[in-house]
């Protein structure tokens, strides 16, 4: 007796999706390439391996072994929040963590992180489907959708101190930014 089994292939999120996301790629790469280029020029700073991933959440990572990546959405941001994604990893190349150290390193070129933070929390809640982030990116260069409000103790969305771990600076533990 022939017992047939269904051959275990792996599941793609969708064709449409890896179409898109395999002919943005390159277009990707080359921004990034381009960007950390430049803001090398302030830093100093070397990495191994830039990569370009399709990421449902993350926009950007950095490996203790100073890998980079990125997702390929990141092109269908403002310019001003790709420059932050690029420069906050690019920082991580120096400090693996998100100390006070860290966001001075970043406040370097981008003073007004918070506020880039808060407009990306905001797009997170919004998803990061093509459609939105295009939208998005229309109505920041047609004047239609303004930047956030800095940052502040008043502003619960995005605490000064961590209330987990007592520090005076922005931590991971305390809201999950990344």
């Amino acid at each position: 007796m022939w017992r047939w089994r269904k051959k275990k292939t792996r599941r793609l999120r969708g064709s449409t999706v890896t179409k898109h996301y395999l002919e943005n790629k390159e277009t990707a790469r080359k921004l990034v390439l381009a960007r950390l280029q430049y803001f090398s020029q302030h830093y100093g700073l070397e990495w191994k391996r830039v990569a370009i991933r399709n990421q449902r959440r993350c926009w950007g990572s950095c490996s203790s072994l100073k890998n980079l990546n990125f997702n390929y959405k990141i092109q269908f941001l403002p310019p001003h929040l790709r420059d932050y994604i690029i420069v906050h990893e690019m920082c991580h190349l120096t400090h693996l963590n998100h100390q006070l150290d860290f966001w001075n390193l970043v406040g370097e070129v981008i003073p007004d992180y918070a506020r880039c933070v808060a407009e990306l929390q905001a797009i997170d809640k919004s998803g990061h489907s093509i459609e939105n982030l295009l939208k998005i990116q229309a109505g920041y260069l047609s004047g239609t959708i303004k930047r956030a409000k800095p940052a502040s103790e008043m502003d619960t969305n995005f605490p000064l101190s961590c209330e987990a771990c007592g520090s005076s600076v922005i931590c991971i533990c305390s809201n999950g930014i990344s």
